[in-house]
């Protein structure tokens, strides 16, 4: 069968230039409401600013690159008019505003049509080049989401202090998710105690093989595109095999509920040497670029419990994460905004060490999430909020350069999802407002949670001496470099309390390991 034409040659009189980012790959989308074939077309760019803005790794560059194409092919093969500029094209002029510019100079459409972006600097950026270029926009709201930024800023006006699990709950009885009349089914609303296991020594056991899409001619050629273009960025493509489509999306979510979800909840905090991919759903990506409705994956998690196919601890937990926690943050990242991304509220300035960016470090748990993360753009949540997020944070790294790596390496990576849960959870820089307290612990918790400590030099129970774990000689200094801020704090006072059973002389010798392992002597 011959593919459609691409219908590159500018329609006569263009009515609407509907812009479609990277992270709007959704044929529902608002901005295709009252779409023209005959009048109307898609302008789609691929930039070199949007992969070095922070240093992309190579599978996060590729996952946006392929699904961008083959969108763009889906929508020509509807008869689509789209405007498309690869990264490759001669005279790519490398940012969006500029490439956005440019096409509506040559197209002189009556107006922009865009779904608002997900990020703040691209949002300003597209804003101003429509209004310097004189075209009417039209911005619609994104509803792919289930609450809008107005709406959080309405739920959150009046209130003392914003949490989480309050929200889910009122986002739980407006949507009518997981209800049983006025009660949430279950009889409670959250069911995160039955959720916190570890595999025991024996490890995991038998593990479902993960969904997998071997690259098609479109993605491969992406995939030289980028070992070509991005040689020198971190990560590797050799085990790429993300969805990037919206049938391929669709299959991973079949495989989730179908394989996965029955025993995600259970050990949904455990981590194990080698095994990635664990119960997780490796939906984040799909979800994030638009390929997937959150409202389509939510009722698939409630079928399966209805249906008797999976408990309500595991169907519970994972819609938390959809409804009430996505959510949540994406209210806080356009609420706090642009000013959110500047905030450091422990003072932390330290440099991010250089291995986040090789996987080189003799700390086992670090080199496994990194690694890992480098060689498929993913680590599940507790590997990034209890290794590599924790150890930032005992270090006292700059919360910034934390954000950036964060964004750089994760193929789910887009700002108003991993500012918020890097920031504010990850490393508390913004004082409280997302998280009540600092998740800190020390590498005891990773030797309950896993495997790693029983490959590495260091001893999680020591705090000083050669043997120590990093882990745990930061977590001793970290209380007491802020032990004045939390030793009122209602869920941090205990922690300050136990520091003060220390001898001075422990305390000194911890503050001299810390001080070494913060010039990279151990």
């Amino acid at each position: 069968m011959t593919p459609p034409p691409a219908l590159d040659a500018p329609p006569c009189g263009v009515r609407h230039l509907v812009v479609v980012l990277g992270d709007q790959l959704d044929r529902q989308s608002a901005a295709f409401d009252g779409f023209d074939p005959a009048q109307d077309r898609v302008w789609m760019a691929e930039v070199l600013e949007e992969s070095t803005q922070v240093w992309s790794t190579q599978p996060r560059i590729a996952i946006f690159l392929a699904a961008m194409r083959h969108f763009a092919d889906a929508l020509r093969g509807e008869g689509l008019h789209v405007d498309y500029r690869r990264l490759d094209d001669a005279g790519n002029r490398g940012t969006l505003a500029a490439e956005l510019g440019a096409a509506l100079a040559r197209l002189r459409p009556a107006a922009v049509v865009l779904v608002q972006p997900g990020e703040w600097r691209v949002r300003e950026a597209l804003h101003a080049v429509a209004a310097s270029s004189g075209v009417p926009l039209d911005a619609r709201e994104d509803r792919h989401f289930l609450c809008t930024p107005a709406a959080f800023q309405r739920y959150a006006e009046g209130r003392s202090a914003l949490v989480m699990e309050h929200f889910y709950r009122a986002m739980r009885r407006r949507h009518r998710v997981l209800m049983d009349g006025d009660a949430p089914a279950g009889g409670a609303w959250n069911f995160d105690t039955d959720n916190r296991a570890a595999f025991g020594r024996d490890g995991p056991g038998f593990l479902p093989p993960p969904a997998a899409f071997p690259p098609d001619a479109t993605t491969q050629e992406v995939i030289a595109l980028v070992r070509a273009r991005f040689a020198g960025h971190p990560g590797r493509l050799d085990a790429f095999a993300w969805p990037v489509t919206r049938a391929q999306a669709l299959q991973a979510l079949d495989a989730f509920i179908g394989e996965r979800l029955a025993f995600f909840g259970h050990w949904q905090d455990a981590m194990w040497g080698g095994e990635p991919w664990l119960y997780h759903a490796q939906l984040s990506a799909a979800l994030n670029l638009k390929l997937l409705e959150p409202r389509e994956v939510i009722a698939r998690a409630e079928a399966a419990y209805r249906s008797g196919q999976v408990p309500i601890a595991c169907a519970e937990g994972f819609i938390r994460q959809i409804l009430g926690w996505r959510e949540y943050v994406r209210g806080i990242y356009w609420r706090e905004m642009p000013g959110y991304l500047e905030r450091n509220a422990l003072d932390a300035h330290a440099p991010l060490p250089d291995w986040y960016w090789t996987g080189r470090t003799d700390r086992e748990c670090l080199r496994d999430t990194i690694t890992q993360t480098l060689d498929l753009g993913y680590a599940h949540h507790i590997q990034r909020l209890m290794v590599t997020g924790l150890y930032a944070l005992l270090l006292g790294v700059e919360p910034v350069q934390v954000h950036a790596w964060y964004l750089a390496v994760y193929v789910d990576a887009v700002e108003w999802v991993e500012l918020p849960n890097t920031l504010g959870m990850g490393q508390f820089a913004d004082g409280g407002l997302l998280g009540s307290k600092p998740y800190v612990a020390s590498g005891q918790y990773i030797a309950r949670m896993s495997d790693h400590c029983r490959h590495c030099r260091f001893q999680p129970a020591e705090r000083t001496g050669d043997s120590a774990c990093p882990f745990t000689t930061l977590y001793w200094d970290f209380l007491a470099r802020h032990a004045q801020r939390f030793a009122a704090h209602p869920r941090m006072r205990a922690q300050v309390q136990n520091l003060a059973r220390l001898s001075d002389a422990e305390r000194g010798a911890i503050a001299l390991r810390a001080d070494a392992i913060r010039r990279g002597e151990v």
